[in-house]
């Protein structure tokens, strides 16, 4: 197999607008099927169209870090082929999978993340944040490998001018075939490490935050609350979904953070993973950020985050699937098939659609 020298990494930026907004409203979680299948759901938001577009990077691949040149940083070369997205028409992975059932997705954690400054003494295993999520996929089988050494490597300051100067400021959610979940911080200039038992991710505060927050909702019940009796009177609700009177409905973190786990942990359990990737895309679609609804004013102008794209991953039967904002066709990719075409090559898979509607007013 031929090994390539490539250059994989996130920014998280609108490379052609300085200062704008930065995407802080990614939501990700996953079912498990009766058959033992993990399906991964993600949706990801940004301010302006990315124009993300599917990489395919093989075993044998070596990857260098996109740190500059004078700070050196790690390279290395992956065990294992990898299916993800990027920004941009860049070769970098916002979230992604691999071909032993693996997936990391990197979702924003504004005013919490924090890094050291690269270090000569230690350059050689130092690498920008936008580059763990293919540092991981490329090298690990199962989240208890990656517990064992998911801080192997150092991740360092890389400030982008686009985003005034600031490094990526993000955190990891990681989860394999068997439903092992994790989530791994940049706090204190250091990685923290989480297992995240209900496999959700949302953004700031910090996931231990979010984890304490759930104590304010152990009310909410998917089971509709039965009628009663006061003084004789019988009073019931109005009707369906009484249940959940009270989940916040708004688009900050710590509420999609609480809604996405009480859809998670109510959904019906499906035979197989298979059954599961379009119940995940239903229950994503919950997540979807209209565009305007969330309005940002910098300067005299006005940022608009909405939903990119929704990715679901199935993690048993390895297939990528993802719709994105101009087109809500679901399309997949299959990895093993995608890896074995490409040859030992990176290569990209152009996600760029307009949405087909089909007139079926005759097809009678």
């Amino acid at each position: 197999m031929n090994i390539r020298k490539q250059t994989l990494g996130l920014i998280a930026i609108a490379v052609t607008t300085v200062g704008m907004s930065t995407a802080s409203a990614c939501t990700a979680l996953h079912l498990t099927a009766k058959d033992g299948g993990v399906v991964v759901g993600r949706t990801m938001e940004f301010g302006l169209d990315v124009k993300p577009d599917a990489v395919i990077v093989p075993a044998g691949t070596e990857l260098v870090s996109s740190l500059p040149k004078e700070a050196n940083g790690i390279k290395y070369t992956t065990k294992y082929g990898v299916v993800g997205l990027n920004f941009m028409g860049k070769h970098m992975l916002v979230d992604g999978m691999n071909e032993k059932g693996v997936y990391v997705g990197a979702l924003y954690l504004p005013g919490y993340a924090a890094y050291p400054k690269v270090k000569a003494e230690t350059s050689s295993k130092s690498m920008a944040p936008e580059d763990y999520v293919a540092w991981i996929l490329g090298n690990f089988s199962s989240v208890e490998e990656i517990k064992k050494n998911y801080n192997k490597v150092i991740l360092v300051q890389n400030p982008q001018k686009e985003i005034g100067g600031a490094t990526f400021p993000g955190h990891f959610l990681i989860t394999d075939e068997s439903g092992a979940s994790i989530v791994i911080e940049p706090l204190n200039n250091s990685l923290k490490i989480y297992d995240n038992p209900l496999g959700v991710l949302t953004n700031s505060p910090t996931f231990d935050w979010h984890m304490i927050n759930l104590s304010n909702y152990v009310n909410l019940s998917a089971i509709n609350v039965p009628k009663i009796d006061l003084t004789g009177k019988q009073i019931k609700s109005f009707g369906q979904g009484s249940g959940l009177v009270g989940i916040p409905g708004d688009y900050t973190p710590p509420s999609r953070f609480v809604r996405a786990v009480a859809f998670s942990q109510s959904a019906i359990e499906l035979p197989t993973a298979k059954e599961t990737m379009p119940q995940v895309f239903h229950i994503m679609n919950a997540f979807d950020i209209p565009l305007g609804s969330i309005q940002e004013k910098v300067g005299d102008k006005i940022h608009y985050d909405f939903t990119q794209w929704t990715s679901v991953m199935d993690l048993k039967n390895l297939t990528y699937s993802v719709k994105t904002y101009q087109d809500q066709s679901i399309r997949k990719i299959d990895v093993r098939k995608a890896l074995d075409a490409a040859k030992g090559e990176v290569k990209v898979i152009k996600l760029k659609s307009s949405q087909a509607v089909d007139d079926i007013s005759t097809n009678f």
